[in-house]
């Protein structure tokens, strides 16, 4: 064999070597898709709970609305735990639907009801396709108040495409390729469940019979981490993991305003330390206890040590039948020494149906979600009685801002014209310049009736 011969059959084999190479290395690292429905037939899905019908048309799962049932729901045998689960769907408007995950339907639990997360299907004016709910459950984890500019992605009487990714703690969504939803959450008992295909119940006798279908699912569950989407930073991240600040909270400067255990960083509005009764500490629940039902009178109000001036300030709350409660900021605990409440502008929080403040002021400007006595928020707004509800106050120099569950529900100017009519008009009109502080304490209110708090966090602007 001459040098020349060895060299070409040398670089032949070496080719053939590289060929087959690249073949293995391709052959295992593509992403490895398992269908979850033949395009024929309902093979591997139950139905539970209600009576709404499911066929296979064209290629595709046809769910149809019914009238007098609950919602329905058509679920996978399997279960899974992390995954990249990828579907089209369809739907007519005036129908509501979803697709869950991570879900379960025990005996225990309500008598089987399905319950779990949920990719939101919402073709309604509110657009909140892509978002997620937590059925039967908690409610909503990540409305798409959270992220506006996605909700443009549904496309309305077409085919849309949609993909969740579920991995440990983080849960993130796409609608159409546009990234919706992000959401930290840790609850135990929605680490692993089915998959499910929602046809919701119908309280319209003209919306029996309208249809959702879906095609093209998919799941992916071997090695999915190479395969994750990156992180869209201005995508909102929602945690809800309980009194944590979340990597991509810290970076935005966000901190615990209450660590979830200890007295740190409060005290009583009108003492130097943490009231001795009235307020207990247990399983991350700060809880206001019930008394009397009076302003202050058992353990009292508590306050921030610090002060704040510009900030962003969330808290989770949850109130009692009938309770009453605020939070107040521009707080100055020597305006009253006396009897009563510590005095500042207050974000309203109360049963609007059973306790009689609601009732009284200015058009409706006591209710919930109200800067209490002054400006009152929308009676339509969005609240859970039974659950918690997130309450948000941005103060930007003389601009401030309340929200209720992501909605906003105050906005106003302090130091104006109008403010201090308002104000003259109001049960502060004896305090010179109320409202106008540079500065003051965050107060958590103690009206007598048992309120709970958590996730209390706050970030300096």
């Amino acid at each position: 064999m001459t040098y020349k011969n060895f060299i070409a059959m040398c670089n032949k084999r070496m080719l053939v070597f590289i060929v087959l190479s690249l073949f293995v290395v391709t052959a295992f690292s593509q992403q490895q898709w398992e269908p979850m429905f033949n395009g024929k037939d309902l093979k591997g899905w139950t139905k539970l709970n209600g009576t709404a019908d499911y066929m296979v048309k064209d290629g595709a799962i046809v769910g149809t609305s019914k009238s007098k049932t609950p919602n329905t729901f058509l679920t996978t045998g399997k279960v899974y735990a992390d995954f990249i689960l990828e579907f089209a769907f369809k739907v007519e408007n005036g129908l509501n639907s979803g697709v869950q995950f991570r879900s379960q339907s025990k005996q225990e639990y309500n008598n089987g009801r399905v319950h779990g997360y949920q990719y939101e299907i919402d073709p309604s004016p509110r657009a909140w396709s892509g978002g997620i709910y937590d059925e039967a459950r908690r409610g909503w984890l990540y409305p798409m108040e959270k992220n506006p500019a996605a909700k443009t992605a549904f496309k309305a009487n077409e085919w849309n495409k949609a993909r969740i990714e579920a991995v440990g703690t983080s849960i993130r969504t796409w609608l159409n390729g546009i990234p919706c939803a992000d959401l930290l959450d840790d609850l135990p008992a929605a680490a692993s469940g089915f998959i499910a295909l929602q046809v919701h119940a119908i309280s319209k006798p003209e919306d029996e019979g309208k249809i959702i279908q879906w095609k093209d699912i998919r799941i992916s569950t071997k090695d999915i981490e190479q395969y994750l989407t990156a992180a869209t930073p201005a995508v909102y991240q929602a945690n809800s993991i309980d009194n944590t600040v979340s990597a991509a909270e810290h970076k935005e400067g966000w901190k615990l305003l209450w660590d979830g255990k200890t007295t740190g960083g409060w005290r009583g509005a009108k003492l130097t330390s943490f009231p001795e009764k009235g307020w207990k500490m247990e399983n991350g629940v700060l809880k206001v206890l019930n008394s009397s039902g009076g302003e202050s009178t058992n353990g009292g109000d508590i306050v921030t040590i610090k002060k704040y001036k510009n900030f962003e300030l969330t808290a989770d709350f949850k109130i009692t039948d009938g309770a009453n409660s605020g939070i107040k900021y521009f707080v100055d605990t020597e305006l009253n020494k006396g009897e009563g409440s510590s005095i500042g502008c207050e974000f309203q929080i109360l049963d609007d149906k059973l306790h009689p403040d609601a009732k009284l002021g200015v058009a409706n400007n006591r209710t919930l979600g109200s800067l209490y006595d002054l400006i009152a928020a929308p009676t339509d707004k969005f609240f859970r009685k039974s659950d918690f509800n997130t309450a948000r106050i941005v103060v930007n120099g003389s601009r401030v801002v309340h929200y209720l569950n992501d909605k906003k529900v105050v906005e106003y100017e302090r130091g104006t014209q109008l403010w201090r009519a308002l104000v003259a008009y109001s049960k502060y009109a004896k305090y010179t310049g109320f409202g106008e502080l540079e500065e003051g304490h965050i107060l958590l209110q103690d009206h007598g009736n048992e309120v709970s708090f958590k996730n209390i966090k706050i970030r300096e602007l």
